[in-house]
């Protein structure tokens, strides 16, 4: 009985973080890289409830350049984003504890090198972006920005909020520089600048840069997340301030209108619309700057849509 409650309170938890595929008819064999050495401690296994509601979370995907040093090397259903500059690269987020080894043989494909990784970044401390980071680590001897908010469940494994669901827990792992809003992190001449735009988590963080593509600079934004998802609002929030710290981001964001608009869920910014654009021979496929305000705007919109529920169903307000 123990282990049926757990395996329903793990599918309620991630029902909501991205609807759930098929894995495509073309897609590669799912065939991962060989690991290398796994973190210290126990080795850490994606559980089949997630494996069977998400499948393309797992689903290798082959790697290519988005728009000026900007590569992505995550699966069909995870982003992870390669940013290369002269002086070494940046990688942006883990996926799941699978991913890490995927994402480093999608590097070495594209011709690069995992030993030039010189930092990681993390968009948010949930399981599915933050699960392959610790091996990333071990991988490339990077060391991890993260911010304030975030720090003590990357550090601690857990999920904030549900820290009893070891379904969901992720391989800890050290953050060793915190990041604070409008802090920028710079190198080989490419610059992005943290934004902390919370809600999703404490510490979501999302992450600009421009990029130049045929003569022209675009400005790029790598969003942390938006969605309500598996979080609480109401009567016991996720964590205390969950309710206003969303509507500071959608304040925040309200003007924001990105050239380029990535996501860490590849569906949510229509990453493989755009990339099959870009094979048949749009060099600006993914140029778009109403992609943003409109994913926000259906955010913000479904916020208060389960905000409303939430409260409803406790039977009253927050």
């Amino acid at each position: 009985m123990k282990k049926v409650l757990a395996c329903a309170a793990l599918v309620a938890l991630v029902a909501g973080c991205a609807a759930p595929a098929k894995p495509s008819p073309n897609a590669p064999p799912a065939v991962q890289a060989p690991a290398e050495a796994q973190p210290e401690g126990r080795t850490w296994s994606t559980p089949d409830a997630i494996r069977e509601m998400f499948p393309t979370w797992l689903e290798p995907a082959e790697p290519f350049r988005v728009i000026g040093n900007i590569y992505y090397v995550g699966s069909k259903g995870l982003g992870l984003y390669l940013v290369t500059t002269p002086d070494g690269d940046i990688l942006i987020d883990g996926g799941l504890p699978e991913n890490a080894d995927m994402a480093l043989a999608s590097i070495r494909k594209l011709g690069f090198d995992p030993a030039d990784v010189k930092i990681l970044l993390n968009t948010h401390a949930h399981f599915d972006h933050s699960g392959g980071l610790a091996r990333l680590k071990q991988v490339t001897g990077a060391p991890l920005y993260a911010s304030e908010g975030d720090r003590s469940a990357l550090e601690g494994g857990f999920y904030l909020g549900s820290e009893d669901l070891h379904e969901v827990d992720a391989p800890p792992v050290k953050v060793d520089h915190v990041i604070a809003d409008g802090e920028t992190v710079s190198l080989g001449g490419t610059t992005l600048t943290a934004r902390i735009t919370p809600g999703h988590t404490r510490g979501c963080t999302s992450w600009w840069l421009t990029v130049e593509e045929a003569g022209k600079p675009y400005d790029v934004l790598l969003f942390c997340s938006a969605t309500v998802a598996a979080n609480r609002l109401a009567p016991d929030p996720q964590y205390d301030g969950i309710v206003d710290d969303y509507r500071h981001t959608f304040e925040i964001t309200k003007d924001w209108k990105p050239d380029v608009f990535l996501a860490n869920h590849p569906e949510f910014s229509g990453l493989w619309k755009a990339r099959a654009r870009q094979e048949a021979g749009d060099l600006l496929a993914f140029v778009d700057d109403t992609a943003f305000p409109a994913y926000i705007q259906a955010m913000q919109a479904d916020f208060e849509k389960q905000l409303a529920k939430q409260q409803a169903a406790a039977g009253g307000t927050d």
